[in-house]
């Protein structure tokens, strides 16, 4: 059966690049957005640049009552108000995948800083903030948003996974590799998240000091995990 995947916050750069790749790989993908003219402008053009799968525009909730699997691609200034207006569509059979970065940016601080989160991290604050039957996994920040849009390019990065549900982590990491050159690496429980959202943060001071816009990231010695 072809999987759906809501890219809630799919209008944006990260979420349209994810949005792209799975598209491209067949999967049936969903548009969010609050306004619906701008998710179904975004659908039209990922569909036409994709040549594949088929691609949506949708409010958030309406984009969430249709998935499998919802991505969360908002800004941490944005997370918790699209969560609560998400809420009554995430049920257990919906995993909540949060690729949130906490940039002190949004707070008027550094570009290639995290803010401390009470929680201890964005996708930890996310499953609070979510009904407790809900599986929420941490994943794709380490994804270059302009590598995603490089189609015609594999795309040179692992994606580490957290979250405490193995089941979801695996339904995730599949989709996660559909998109050529992607690893997707099992990186233990949600605590962990905390270590992915600040690894975002590393690449993008690296690629302010190197001049680059898409550094990634690999893993080496696993390779009897990877398919």
């Amino acid at each position: 059966m072809q999987q759906v995947v809501a890219v809630v916050g799919g209008t944006g750069a990260e979420g349209s690049g994810l949005a792209l790749r799975f598209a491209k790989a067949g999967l049936r993908v969903l548009i969010g957005s609050r306004n619906l003219d701008r998710a179904q402008a975004a659908a039209r053009q990922i569909a036409s640049q994709a040549g594949a799968g088929e691609v949506t525009g949708h409010t958030n909730p309406d984009a969430v009552s249709k998935a499998a699997i919802v991505i969360l691609t908002v800004p941490l200034s944005a997370q918790v108000e699209t969560l609560k207006s998400i809420r009554t569509g995430l049920t257990s059979a919906v995993i909540l995948v949060d690729a949130t970065v906490p940039l002190e940016i949004g707070i008027g601080g550094r570009l290639s800083r995290t803010v401390t989160l009470w929680d201890g991290s964005a996708a930890q604050q996310a499953a609070r903030l979510v009904p407790a039957a809900v599986p929420v996994v941490a994943s794709f920040h380490a994804l270059s948003a302009e590598a995603l849009a490089r189609l015609d390019q594999p795309v040179d990065c692992d994606t580490l996974i957290c979250g405490d549900n193995p089941e979801a982590k695996a339904a995730v990491s599949q989709v996660a590799e559909t998109i050529p050159g992607v690893h997707a690496i099992d990186a233990g429980p949600l605590d962990n998240a905390r270590y992915l959202e600040s690894s975002a943060a590393l690449l993008i001071a690296l690629n302010l000091r190197h001049k680059v816009k898409h550094c990634g990231l690999r893993i080496t010695g696993l390779g009897h995990v990877y398919r």
